[in-house]
């Protein structure tokens, strides 16, 4: 297949290999890798969010890595920005542009657009909350029918978030979610995409994801950790979330030993990478599926 006129997509699990298959691939056609994970943002999470190396910089051109502070929150609007900033003139350099990473947020956002709607008043916000909590979901989905019958036809009745922003949005503007869901277009047509999925069995990538913790434990995750916490980042934002933070925070407090440090980080890693799994087969139905021990051979046919 001839790639050049391409924006390739590639996304999977947390420690599925992504990176090393993109900067292969990034050799073969001449690409430039765009990071698309939430984490890798920010310039004080490099041994926790598992940010390519210097080594890894050298050999192929990388985009929008470590460029972020901690204390501001990065939104899947700005990565989306300056994603496309980078594939424009990435392909204006006659260059691939390959973007990678498991925040499948940023993806949806590339390929589908992001539903700019206006911002609800907290009033109105707090009104519905509290109208879902005092009678539930099921006779709230019944309200939101008679409100908006477009909305409740795509919404899940057991999605409390989905159904409290349906909800919301009709009330203050008007207009269905479902309405604005569907005037909202990707910048891209979709035939400028290869969409790749790396497919990786869950007992072969547990056992990755307890060496790459302990990897990251010797490289000095526990000072990352220290330092960061030593600058009183504030919990609501994004990078407070960063796995490993709140166990290296009661190792530093003595409630826990290092083994159990490692432990936690990789049960949650583990966890984290099955809700990726989980996002990728309800969402990426048209992507091209590989299996993990396939890419070399893709990589031999391009």
């Amino acid at each position: 297949m001839d790639f050049k006129s391409k924006i390739i997509l590639i996304y999977g699990p947390t420690a599925s290999g992504k990176s090393e298959f993109a900067i292969k691939l990034a050799k073969k056609i001449k690409g430039e890798i765009i990071n698309a994970d939430s984490m890798q943002v920010y310039k004080e999470l490099k041994i926790l969010s598992a940010r390519p190396s210097k080594k890894d910089y050298k050999n192929i051109k990388h985009h929008l890595y470590g460029f972020q502070p901690v204390k501001r929150n990065y939104s899947s609007g700005e990565w989306l920005k300056a994603a496309k900033k980078k594939i424009l003139d990435i392909k204006k350099r006659n260059k691939v542009p390959i973007i990678i990473g498991g925040t499948g947020l940023y993806f949806k956002a590339l390929t589908e657009g992001i539903v700019n709607i206006p911002n609800i008043p907290n009033r109105i916000r707090e009104k519905v909350r509290k109208l879902n909590s005092s009678i539930g979901n099921k006779i709230f989905f019944k309200k939101l029918k008679e409100l908006d019958p477009k909305a409740s036809s795509f919404v899940n009745a057991s999605d409390t978030q989905r159904l409290i922003r349906a909800y919301e949005v009709k009330l203050f503007t008007k207009r269905s979610l479902y309405e604005w869901f569907k005037s909202t277009k990707s910048d891209f047509e979709e035939q400028n995409f290869y969409k790749i999925y790396i497919d990786f069995p869950r007992n072969i990538l547990i056992d990755k994801i307890n060496k790459r913790t302990q990897n990251m434990i010797d490289k000095g995750a526990i000072l990352e950790g220290k330092r960061f916490l030593n600058m009183s980042v504030s919990k609501k934002r994004t990078a407070s979330k960063a796995i490993g933070l709140n166990e290296i925070q009661d190792f530093i407090d003595k409630k826990i030993k290092i083994d159990e440090v490692i432990d936690r980080i990789s049960i949650k890693t583990r966890q984290y990478a099955k809700r990726q799994v989980t996002w990728g087969r309800g969402n990426m139905t048209d992507w091209n599926k590989i299996k993990h021990n396939r890419l070399d051979n893709f990589l031999k046919n391009i």
